[in-house]
């Protein structure tokens, strides 16, 4: 009976034991989804989906719809373009319905108004207008070049989206390969601190070797970290630039390093020639200008309008009159207008458009030597980057056998601490500059096409 009472006891004790093992159990499940808040399930949505996978194209096309400055620059455009479709159709006759009902007090059973044929007189026409002269034409030609110019203010600013991504994109690409090489730079610092403190044991160097090595390390480690800051303000920089909402879950397709080649500074000169956007604003609003001035003038000469009318023109509302005739019936009419005197203001209206051509002529000068200036400049900067890379990637590869065989004479006390820690020291500045002179290429590349319109890609 009492190893009965011994059993049923130890029974409750392991059931309590399994009650609180299946509560702590509960605990470490994650919640279900339905029980989840919606930004849980969200984050866990958005972190379980495949990242996006971008190539340089991509990230263009997806920064031109994203981008406000760009999108305004196109609506600029496009309004141009409308400006210049009105003013073409201004230039054409245009066609009216008019219909008015005339009241006109009588005297002595007359009509008092000379213009008015009765008591009651309703009018319904159609009416056929088209006014010729100077200054609707030059308002046309105007249009039409106020057109061209929004066309290319709105490439400049196409063009100049494509520099920023190009340097977003493989500004992400350099930080990432930097964290790679700082993780590795971690590891060295580690591997360092370990071989000294063995070396040390082993009474094969001084407790300073140790500190310094320590030292190093924690340099290093900082390093990591300012690498991994670097590379999350990349991103970020480039998600908000190319995603319309925040998404971070991206790769990048492209190589920072890949073969790119450099066109000849001929091909250069030929395509900024024919392609510059800058070029083309500036002769636009040259060309805008001169016909302002051309409007201006028009203010000096006559202006001919003809109008042509059909319909009725009668004391009653109705095809046919009280006779049974036919109230139908047409008009034309012909307008001559002479400008004789307005105080000046056309002459004023003149010499305000030749101070805007005589400006505009001055900007357009400017365009055409700073092109040939940014010409040299730009196509400089690219050559002295693509030179510098090959160099930059050699110090990359000399700085790391440096290291590994710094260590080795380390390791068997043939070179100082000093010298291991220099050594490391010149593989991470030359493996920085090594990226960043990839970087500086790309962009240098991304420059060259504001000129010419053409991204050189691998």
């Amino acid at each position: 009976m009492k190893s009965c009472f011994i059993l049923i006891r130890w029974a409750s004790v392991a059931a309590l034991l399994l009650c609180c093992a299946e509560i702590a159990a509960a605990q470490e499940t994650p919640v279900p989804a339905g029980a989840a808040s919606t930004k849980d399930v969200q984050q866990a949505a958005i972190a379980a989906a495949p990242s996006l996978r971008l190539t340089l194209e991509d990230a263009i096309a997806r920064a031109r719809k994203n981008s406000t400055q760009f999108q305004a620059a196109q609506t600029e455009a496009a309004i141009a373009h409308q400006d210049r479709y009105q003013a073409a159709a201004a230039l054409l006759p245009s066609v009216t319905y008019n219909n008015q009902a005339l009241y006109t007090q009588l005297k002595n059973n007359n009509v008092i108004f000379i213009a008015n044929n009765a008591a009651h007189e309703y009018v319904s026409q159609a009416n056929v207008h088209e006014s010729i002269d100077l200054a609707s034409i030059s308002a046309f030609r105007r249009a039409s070049a106020a057109a061209a110019l929004a066309k290319a203010r709105a490439e400049i600013a196409s063009r100049g989206l494509v520099v920023t991504v190009v340097q977003s994109y493989y500004a992400v690409a350099a930080a990432h390969l930097k964290l790679e090489a700082a993780r590795k730079n971690g590891d060295e610092g580690d591997s360092f601190l370990k071989l000294t403190q063995d070396l040390e044991k082993g009474g094969e160097v001084a407790h300073s070797d140790v500190i310094k090595a320590e030292l190093q390390m924690q340099e290093r480690r900082r390093q990591l970290l300012e690498a991994q800051l670097g590379l999350l303000n990349a991103r970020l920089d480039f998600a908000v630039l190319i995603f319309p909402d925040f998404n971070d879950n991206f790769e990048l397709a492209e190589d920072l390093h890949a073969s790119v080649p450099l066109p000849t500074l001929v091909e250069v000169q030929q395509r900024a020639a024919r392609d510059n956007p800058d070029l083309r604003a500036a002769l636009a609003a040259v060309q805008q200008a001169g016909h302002e001035v051309t409007g201006a003038r028009a203010g000096y000469l006559p202006s001919l309008s003809f109008d042509y009318f059909y319909g009725i023109d009668a004391t009653r509302f109705a095809v046919n009159n009280e006779n049974g005739f036919s109230n139908l019936g047409t008009s034309a009419l012909a307008t001559v207008n002479i400008p004789i005197w307005n105080w000046g203001a056309t002459q004023s209206r003149i010499k305000q458009a030749e101070l805007r051509r005589t400006q505009a002529q001055r900007e357009l000068s400017l365009a055409q030597r700073k092109l040939l200036a940014e010409i040299k400049s730009l196509y400089a900067e690219a050559d002295t980057a693509l030179s510098e890379l090959s160099g930059l990637s050699r110090s990359a590869e000399l700085s790391a056998e440096s290291l590994r065989l710094t260590t080795l004479r380390y390791r068997g006390g043939e070179a100082t601490v000093l010298e291991v820690v220099d050594a490391q020291t010149t593989f991470a500045q030359a493996n920085a500059a090594y990226q960043d002179g990839a970087l500086r290429y790309r962009v240098a590349l991304a420059n060259l096409q504001t000129l010419t319109g053409v991204l050189t890609t691998p």
